[in-house]
């Protein structure tokens, strides 16, 4: 292959940043790598995202300890991705919350979507033995449920389907707060796998109206004005549709999906190719945007198997 698969080569660390964005608010950010949010309460502590693996997870925990001793009581799952989920065991008896429609897709690609990020990001699966297997939420809701800790809400909502079927945001009232998860990313491209293309820019739409004074992306740094929080969704959006854009021109001319992906790129590199995980992510996103564009409503299953094979037939 005429380029390392996926993350494989990408073996450095990154700095982690732990930021404060509002009162008892912070964002765990690490230069692109998967982002996770933490929400002190009253009396107790909520994480969005857990990690990839559990010794991963402890950096978060060691980071919360430096600004509470409150008991992690809460883990939500922003959506179903392993490099998003599989650190949960980490956080010994904790509540572990997701959609749905998340659970849904543990049922149905859990063990698949497991095996294929551990191949694709060697150096966030580097603990992979510590992971004990899938994880499963203990509590799940249709579409929006309040958690308490103490006087503060914590509002979790399904708005819509976008990075997945099942992705969720936790918003925080008092502040005027949300994580948003991979809903929106900030100067890092979006994986779109497991995409619902045409839905995401409404979802997007939903997201904007809360005019949050600050947002913790799924990726990139934490976005700590309301500027920066719809620079960021423009910038989500502008991705996205420069990629679906190009799809569904490349469906129209009757191109092959290797002719698409040299289309998509054409179109998307002189935008966003400095972006963080972007080569990483430009075959699986032209893959799901070209079947989407052909009627493909539901994204086929990616296995560590079919990862290759595609990255194989669209590289040069």
């Amino acid at each position: 292959m005429a380029k390392g698969f996926a993350s494989t080569t990408d073996t450095a660390d990154k700095t982690i940043s732990f930021d404060e964005i509002g009162k008892g608010l912070y964002a765990f950010t690490a230069e692109g790598d998967p982002n996770s949010g933490i929400i002190v309460g009253d009396d107790g502590v909520m994480v969005v995202d857990a990690q990839a693996t559990p010794v991963m997870a402890l950096e978060v925990i060691a980071r919360v300890r430096k600004v509470t001793d409150k008991p992690i009581k809460y883990v939500l799952l922003s959506h179903y991705h392993a490099v998003r989920v599989l650190g949960a065991s980490a956080y010994a008896g904790a509540e572990i919350l997701a959609s749905d429609a998340a659970r849904d897709m543990i049922v149905e690609r859990g063990r698949q979507d497991m095996d294929s990020e551990i191949g694709r990001f060697p150096r966030l699966f580097r603990a992979v033995e510590s992971i004990p297997g899938l994880t499963w939420p203990t509590i799940t809701f249709p579409q929006q449920m309040s958690v308490w800790l103490g006087k503060r809400e914590v509002r979790i909502m399904h708005i819509g389907r976008g990075h997945t079927a099942g992705d969720v945001v936790a918003y925080v009232p008092d502040a005027n707060v949300v994580f948003s998860g991979d809903l929106v990313e900030y100067h890092s491209a979006c994986y779109c796998g497991d995409a619902h293309l045409a839905d995401w820019p409404k979802t997007l739409d939903r997201l904007a109206a809360f005019k949050a004074n600050a947002l913790v992306p799924g990726r990139g740094a934490a976005l700590d004005s309301s500027d920066k929080v719809q620079a960021g969704i423009d910038g989500t959006r502008d991705f996205l549709a420069t990629l679906y854009t190009s799809a569904q021109d490349s469906v129209a001319q009757g191109l092959t999906l290797k002719q698409a992906f040299a289309a998509a790129r054409k179109a998307m590199d002189p935008k966003f190719s400095g972006y963080a995980i972007y080569e990483h992510c430009m075959p699986f996103n032209v893959a799901r945007a070209y079947d989407e564009a052909k009627g493909m409503g539901w994204p086929v299953i990616w296995t560590a198997e079919r990862d290759r094979e595609m990255w194989a037939a669209l590289q040069d």
